[in-house]
């Protein structure tokens, strides 16, 4: 087995994600690989990582030597010039792409991702963003090409939700998104207040990476309340008719996690016990490696303050990220998922650090 550990010495190592690729292609290469279903297709979806990783750089590399031969011969033609000067363009694009993604290298970076969101203090209004931020990361998703499926929802009292955890799916979707746990703020006229005042609402969210099978956590039976009660929602196969959502708190920890939204009791139960294994999971990493403890980062309080983010859509319209400065005015694009610039600032930002720049 390809451990992590294997390709978390930084994406540009290339010798050593080869060394891999070649290992894992001489194991399927045997007759018994896929005797073990799950261990071989663990090991096909760490082929298709550390493939993404090599051939972009070999085909950017490539694609610089034909162009730097062409320029050679061009002879001044304008013509061909201006064509060299579009590939270039399109070459820095592929260039600037494999850079974001040689900053994900971290153990959890390849997997899939449990994210949830909570309003904050504000009532009606606050439900309102909370409900905003899970259309932006459902359609950031949509743009990636990942799925993302609701594992549990708790609606507003008037409009939009409480809270809701969801479950995300893609190419290095842990390693983009960690870069959005934090408080969310919105400045906007309320359309709940009839004399359209502003309001400031707060939404926290929260990003954890799904964990693997064969990672270790222990978790005593008689640790854990399991509470069933009936899903709520609007209805449809069977929500609201029957007890099939599973509410299990880990009473050690104080831990709490929920899921109903599968089509029955045993498979909310398997999908809120693999949450829980991977929020317990997380807990301990804080507590026993530093390292853990700066990737994942402080809970923080959902008040003024505290933000990591404002969207100001009233008087004016400004979307700035308070950790790397970087701004748009296009509040528009930001709320249809187009949240990539944030990210790859907040990815750059920690090596630039670590250098002291």
């Amino acid at each position: 087995m390809i451990k992590n550990s294997s390709i978390s010495g930084g994406f540009f190592d290339l010798s050593k994600k080869q060394e891999a690729v070649n290992l894992i292609q001489t194991q399927m290469a045997q007759g018994d690989f896929w005797d073990d279903s799950a261990n071989a297709n663990k090991l096909m979806r760490e082929l298709k990582y550390l493939k993404s990783c090599i051939d972009p750089f070999q085909n950017s590399v490539k694609k610089m030597e034909e162009l730097r031969e062409l320029m050679e011969i061009s002879e001044g033609d304008e013509d061909f010039l201006k064509q060299l000067q579009l590939e270039v363009g399109h070459l820095q694009a592929d260039v600037n792409a494999i850079e974001i993604q040689s900053f994900l290298a971290g153990p959890f970076d390849q997997n899939n991702v449990i994210l949830s969101i909570n309003a904050g203090a504000g009532g009606t209004e606050s439900c309102d963003w909370a409900n905003m931020l899970l259309r932006m990361y459902t359609r950031w998703a949509e743009h990636h090409k990942a799925k993302v499926k609701v594992l549990d929802i708790l609606p507003g009292e008037e409009a939009g939700i409480k809270n809701v955890t969801l479950g995300i799916e893609g190419e290095m979707v842990y390693g983009y998104l960690k870069a959005e746990k934090g408080v969310h703020r919105l400045v906007r006229i309320s359309p709940f207040d009839s004399n359209k005042r502003r309001h400031t609402s707060f939404a926290s969210v929260d990003v954890i990476p799904e964990i693997e099978e064969d990672i270790e956590v222990e978790i005593k039976t008689e640790d854990l309340r399991i509470d069933i009660y009936r899903s709520s929602g609007p209805g449809g196969q069977s929500v609201n008719t029957t007890d099939s959502a599973v509410r299990i708190t880990h009473v050690p920890t104080g831990i709490v996690v929920a899921c109903q939204n599968e089509r029955s009791q045993l498979q909310n139960r398997q999908m809120a016990m693999k949450i829980l294994k991977a929020r317990i999971y997380e807990l301990k990493a804080k507590e026993q490696e530093e390292r853990m403890s700066k990737e994942y980062g402080q809970k923080q309080k959902i008040e003024w303050g505290s933000q990591i983010r404002s969207y100001v859509m009233q008087p004016y319209c400004l979307v700035k990220d308070h950790r790397t400065d970087v701004e748009t005015g296009n509040v528009v694009k930001v709320m249809d998922g187009e949240i990539d610039l944030f990210i790859e600032a907040f990815l750059k930002r920690k090596p630039n650090e670590e250098a002291g720049l």
